[in-house]
């Protein structure tokens, strides 16, 4: 059994608290008492009321814990990850910061600390499942499109988020970088929409995002790499229409005497319209696809992934499936089955092909299921 500390018990950091409690002694760790009384009351969870943008406050809080499993917003994930490999602990990290980690691999290696960044269904999972295939075939051509819905579409936006609006946002606003022979390119994100069928739920809209990170430099040698965010149809017209009317912009405008950034306004407002109700039925759905050679012979390799809520845990979709990634790597780390110092994206853990497999199954167990498909090109 091991001490781990959770910081954030939004509701990803909820599912990681709940699974990682089974087995370990654990702490959640958030501002919102709310959320920190229904992990306490319902499943006997450990919790300290933290204001989690403080640094010496968390430092403090970490020092005592075997690992510690970062589920803050995206815009708190690098500070947070930085004062964590400081204070000279493990650390496993869901947040999508727009920072790159990778510029705190040396500062993680000289504090001896294992960082497993990125940790979530995507990226995460395709991060995973490239680093697997790797090691045992040449890849000419890996993609992926990914999103988590709603079961019921609501006009107008027919989107409800599992994560903060403002990290929804970031995603819509971070130019997306791709590879397409051999060279990285760039373009707008939300731009080249095009429509992929899914048998479980029909047809959804797919748009360039920035989901690529860390294999843009760690599987550079791959000539084509794409990754493309799922959305109902209609819903990204509409966002692109909020953002080219200024609604996302970060520099404050005065209204009456107040000065006010545009995006906190926005994030306010959408935060109500987007939030997830309890128990609302919705579901995770990913597509990653790989092209190759292994043994001289053409291949092409196919993992999908469907999942809905969970009634029995009142789990959503893509809590399980970003948080239970994120659990099954804490296991690798407190089990001392990775053990490497410094910065590690899914693409590294998952060349180790016992790690590989032990994540797939712990998901498995969790009825988080990858199907592969794997047909032979030529």
């Amino acid at each position: 059994m091991g001490k781990i500390v959770v910081l954030g018990a939004g509701m990803v950091g909820k599912a990681i608290a709940i699974d990682l409690a089974k087995r370990h002694e654990v702490t959640a760790a958030d501002i919102d008492q709310e959320s920190l009384n229904f992990l306490s009351e319902k499943y006997g969870i450990n919790t300290v009321g933290v204001n989690l943008m403080e640094e010496d406050r968390i430092s403090e809080l970490v020092r005592d814990f075997d690992l510690v499993v970062s589920a803050v917003p995206g815009f708190m994930g690098y500070d947070t990850l930085r004062t964590v490999i400081s204070a000279g602990r493990n650390i496993v990290d869901i947040s999508f910061m727009p920072e790159d980690y990778m510029d705190l691999n040396a500062l993680a290696a000289k504090s001896g600390v294992t960082a497993i960044t990125d940790c979530g269904v995507a990226p995460g999972m395709p991060n995973l499942i490239i680093g697997n295939y790797n090691e045992i075939m040449e890849i000419s051509h890996f993609e992926y499109v990914v999103g988590g819905l709603p079961k019921v579409k609501v006009y107008p936006f027919y989107y409800k988020a599992p994560f903060s609006p403002v990290d929804v946002i970031e995603e819509y606003t971070r130019p997306a970088r791709y590879v397409e022979k051999g060279k990285q390119m760039m373009k707008p994100a939300m731009s080249e929409p095009e429509l992929v069928f899914f048998a479980q739920v029909g047809t959804l809209e797919a748009f360039y995002t920035d989901g690529l990170r860390s294999l843009l430099s760690n599987m550079a040698h791959i000539p084509n790499m794409k990754e493309k965010t799922l959305r109902y149809p209609g819903h990204i017209q509409l966002v692109q229409a909020l953002k080219t009317a200024g609604f996302f912009e970060k520099e404050p405008i005065t209204i009456h005497n107040t000065p006010v950034r545009p995006i906190d306004f926005t994030s306010s407002v959408l935060i109500r319209d987007w939030k997830l109700g309890p128990e609302e039925p919705e579901f995770t759905v990913m597509r990653i696809e790989l092209n190759g050679r292994q043994d001289g012979v053409g291949k092409s390799i196919v993992y999908e992934l469907y999942d809905e809520y969970d009634h029995k845990e009142n789990l959503s979709s893509m809590a399980r499936t970003t948080g239970f990634t994120a659990t099954a790597n804490a296991e690798l780390v407190l089990g001392g089955k990775f053990s490497g110092k410094g910065v590690f994206p899914l693409e590294l853990v998952g060349m180790d092909p016992d790690c590989f497999r032990f994540v797939m199954n712990y998901l498995a167990e969790r009825n988080i299921h990858y199907r592969k498909t794997e047909v032979l090109s030529d």
